[in-house]
């Protein structure tokens, strides 16, 4: 007789978007997610869906909530502004979590940059270096998000406020602006210092077009066919 073969079975190996997919509700994934944090961090990728699916989990077992990695995910969902994914977050997070003074200082991160308060921000970020650099390209992500909401509002910008809300002032300030007008049609108006206006890419929002409206428009023939009925 021949000798049988134990065939082994390999074990399947899953991506955590995978693992999210198939059951989410699966405390044992909850490791993988926590090391998916991570990962983003120092990857500097990001998953709503994955750490979403991390803060349920943490709902079903508060006792395996990591404060530090909420705190990474918090961050993570402020440097996706404008999409709302710091209230989707927010929201799975016990009130009592919320109070600790970490989480109060992002929700008002939150706040003022939900409101366009860029100086505030920033000088509150400066006071929380700590929580907020230990995430690389955060400053460049909200660098980014003030300039979509400038773009919104403005077709030329002081110099002056555009320093303001991305927090870059002097000679950084210029190599900023000579990148933007080489790769994003930035036009530098004349000036000087202060006084200098940066005019922004046209849209939607800050160049609208008068659209005639057809409905309110009457055409030439029904007007004449009024003139006799009038006299």
């Amino acid at each position: 007789m021949g000798r049988e073969r134990e065939v082994q079975k390999q074990p399947i190996s899953y991506t955590v978007e995978q693992l999210v997919a198939l059951n989410p509700y699966n405390p044992d994934i909850l490791p993988d997610l926590e090391n998916y944090v991570n990962e983003q961090v120092s990857s500097q990728t990001y998953s709503l869906d994955a750490n979403l699916c991390l803060l349920r989990l943490y709902q079903f077992e508060p006792e395996r909530m990591s404060t530090q990695i909420v705190a990474r995910i918090l961050v993570k969902a402020l440097m996706a502004m404008p999409a709302p994914d710091f209230s989707l977050c927010l929201f799975l997070i016990p009130e009592r979590v919320q109070m600790e003074e970490q989480f109060k200082t992002l929700i008002v991160l939150s706040h003022y940059l939900e409101t366009a308060r860029f100086r505030q921000f920033w000088d509150e970020a400066a006071k929380n270096r700590h929580l907020v650099e230990v995430v690389p390209g955060f400053e460049q992500a909200i660098q980014t998000y003030a300039i979509h909401v400038l773009s919104l509002t403005y077709q030329k910008i002081p110099r002056p406020v555009l320093a303001e809300a991305i927090n870059i002032e002097g000679l950084s300030l210029d190599k900023f602006l000579e990148h933007q007008v080489a790769n994003y049609n930035w036009v530098l108006e004349k000036g000087h210092g202060r006084g200098q206006l940066i005019a922004l890419p046209g849209n939607e929002f800050n160049q609208p077009e008068l659209k005639k409206n057809t409905a309110d428009s009457i055409p030439l023939e029904h007007i004449t066919r009024i003139f006799p009925i009038l006299g």
